[in-house]
């Protein structure tokens, strides 16, 4: 370290004051302000700055809010002004600004010196840390949400298939052996009714459990899950899906594969209402260190942030949300005429060490 003269020091010390985004105020023991530096004129109103100037006694007091206390979020009971003696090296204060209504503050106040009862009163704006604690808990909430909603989903896929379906399966194997028994036309024709609906309701209740939460993106991964979709969407819809996989590892974490089954599964979805197509490319790779999903068709397409756009917006809203998630990065791109194309890419490498500092 450098030693710094006096004189240093002291040039040091003025620049400190004069440039510090911190609120500096000086105070003398009645509570007058006997200077401030210029982040503090800048927050204040100019009827509070006139009547410090007249070293008005507890002037600052014309701004404050009150400070938390342990009792409560905004108390003025044992204020930091009327009791110096308490420890008051750190807390959070309230202050009337000029043109931000009232802002949150880190706040420290202190004897500089004792034999004049000097203090200094120092602040810090903490809306952007509140900022960044809120969006923190929004997506730390959005997180469990929808995990909890996707434990639920397996649950009830599960029970479904595991119980529905096969009471179900097991009704369907009686009334066939039930045909082949000695019965009327009559009889016969009504078992090959009701055989024919328990048919289609086991199809649709084993539509609804995939669609709940396919068991296969759980026991083998996106690969796989995404062939099954895609095989049922050839099926039922008439709709190609080119699909093509290139990936250097097996399984993500879950939170990734979620997000990146659910997207597809939307953008496809969106795909079979909106392109007008017969067909939808997907890939899916690993590039660069990032998971990347690309759902395209050559369909109608429309005019991004349009309007007219057909539809709620929910499920691209939805799309984002989940992207966002797991630090990705959701691009929407689409030419009337010539298609849309959408792209996830999702960091594995920050993902990653996430995972390992968990």
């Amino acid at each position: 370290m450098i030693p710094i003269t006096d004189d240093g020091m002291t040039g040091l010390l003025r620049n400190m004051y004069q440039n510090s985004i911190e609120a500096i105020f000086f105070m003398d023991k009645d509570g007058k302000v006997l200077a401030m530096n210029p982040a503090a004129e800048n927050i204040l109103d100019i009827e509070v700055i006139e009547k410090m100037n007249r070293n008005e006694e507890n002037s600052i007091c014309q701004s404050c809010e009150g400070y938390t206390s342990e009792q409560e979020a905004i108390s003025c009971c044992n204020c930091y002004l009327a009791s110096p003696k308490e420890d008051f090296s750190s807390f959070q204060v309230y202050l009337k600004t000029r043109g931000q209504g009232i802002v949150p503050y880190a706040a420290s106040y202190h004897i500089i010196d004792e034999e004049s009862g000097t203090r200094v009163f120092m602040l810090l704006n903490l809306t952007k840390q509140f900022q960044t604690q809120e969006k923190l808990y929004q997506t730390k909430m959005l997180k469990y949400i929808i995990k909890a909603q996707e434990d639920e989903r397996k649950r009830i896929s599960r029970e479904l298939h595991d119980s529905v379906a096969q009471e179900l399966l097991s009704s369907l194997v009686d009334l066939r052996v039930i045909k082949y028994m000695n019965v009327n036309e009559d009889v016969l024709r009504k078992l090959q009714h009701t055989e024919i609906s328990i048919t289609r309701l086991l199809d649709d209740i084993r539509h609804l459990s995939v669609e709940l939460r396919p068991a296969s993106l759980d026991d083998l991964g996106l690969e796989a899950a995404f062939r099954s979709h895609f095989k049922w969407i050839e099926k039922n819809y008439g709709v190609l899906v080119d699909f093509s996989a290139k990936l250097s590892a097996a399984r993500y974490s879950s939170e990734i594969e979620t997000v990146v089954y659910r997207v597809c599964q939307e953008a496809v979805l969106n795909a079979l209402k909106y392109a007008d197509t017969d067909q939808v490319f997907v890939k899916l790779f690993e590039l660069g260190g990032y998971l990347q999903l690309i759902v395209q068709d050559h369909g109608i397409g429309f005019i991004v942030n349009s309007s007219e756009v057909k539809g709620t917006g929910l499920g691209l809203y939805g799309m984002r949300e989940r992207s966002e998630l797991v630090n990705g990065q959701l691009i929407l791109n689409s030419d009337i005429g010539k298609g849309t194309t959408i792209q996830l890419y999702i960091p594995l490498a920050q993902v990653r060490i996430e995972e390992e500092a968990l």
